[in-house]
């Protein structure tokens, strides 16, 4: 029987470019006044790092309310027809 690696061992070594489509010009410039160069030092990619890895250590709190306004949002339009 073979040992399996763990996906994330591997994926931590690994470092990937991100491209973004369809992104406006304006909120790329709004994220970069107002966010990146203020708190990272005009570094976009520690911002996005940053960033990615604080959403997924708060994914829990960030699902439950996605959750909870969808289930808000459906209850409404139930007792609107």
């Amino acid at each position: 029987m073979t040992k399996k690696t763990p996906l994330l061992a591997i994926q931590e070594d690994l470092l990937v470019n991100l491209t973004l489509h369809n992104v406006s010009a304006s909120l790329l410039s709004e994220f970069a006044e107002k966010i990146v160069r203020p708190y990272y030092n005009n570094n976009f990619n520690a911002a996005i790092q940053d960033l990615i890895n604080k959403t997924l250590s708060e994914q829990d709190f960030i699902h439950s309310h996605i959750t909870f306004t969808k289930n808000q949002r459906n209850t409404e339009e139930l007792k609107s027809h």
